[in-house]
């Protein structure tokens, strides 16, 4: 289960992404996004990280900064985003710390097996590092949207 709740602050995190490593701290005056995904170079998560770093200048005008999370290691993140031109930093969360403090790590079904897993879901967090919405279990088609639209009403 996790602490995050929406209307009140995100609690405090540091994590190691490929851009060095991120603080919760150092991202205060700016809104954020953090989106958790289950993996690198799998269909879905291709589509929505494409699609994030498509909208990504608008979410540069938007001052919102896009961060995207799943448990692969450090290598894995780097031939992904060599692979799509990926914008934006990935954190690498293999102990899933990051993902336990979101409440994101879920069991699901994979080919009839129970498996744990991330649960996709994005969070948009204000300048003030305030949870103001979020996204669970959801679909990739037009996801990335609803965010930007979101971002757009901060």
């Amino acid at each position: 289960m996790s602490d995050i709740v929406i209307g009140q602050a995100v609690p405090a995190f540091t994590a190691q992404s490929d851009q060095g490593e991120i603080d919760s701290t150092t991202l205060a005056g700016h809104p954020y996004i953090l989106y958790f995904y289950p993996r690198d170079n799998t269909p879905g998560c291709t589509t929505q990280a494409q699609n994030f770093r498509d909208l990504k200048d608008q979410f540069d005008q938007l001052n919102v900064k896009v961060i995207g999370v799943s448990r692969d290691t450090m290598a894995s993140h780097k031939r992904f985003i060599d692979k799509q031109a990926l914008n934006f930093p990935l954190i690498a969360d293999p102990d899933e710390s990051l993902c336990e403090l979101f409440g994101v790590m879920k069991l699901k079904n994979m080919y009839g097996k129970q498996v744990r897993g991330i649960e996709r879901s994005t969070f948009l967090i204000d300048a003030n590092g305030v949870l103001v919405q979020e996204w669970r279990g959801l679909r990739v088609p037009g996801h990335v949207q609803q965010v930007l639209e979101a971002a757009q009403n901060l």
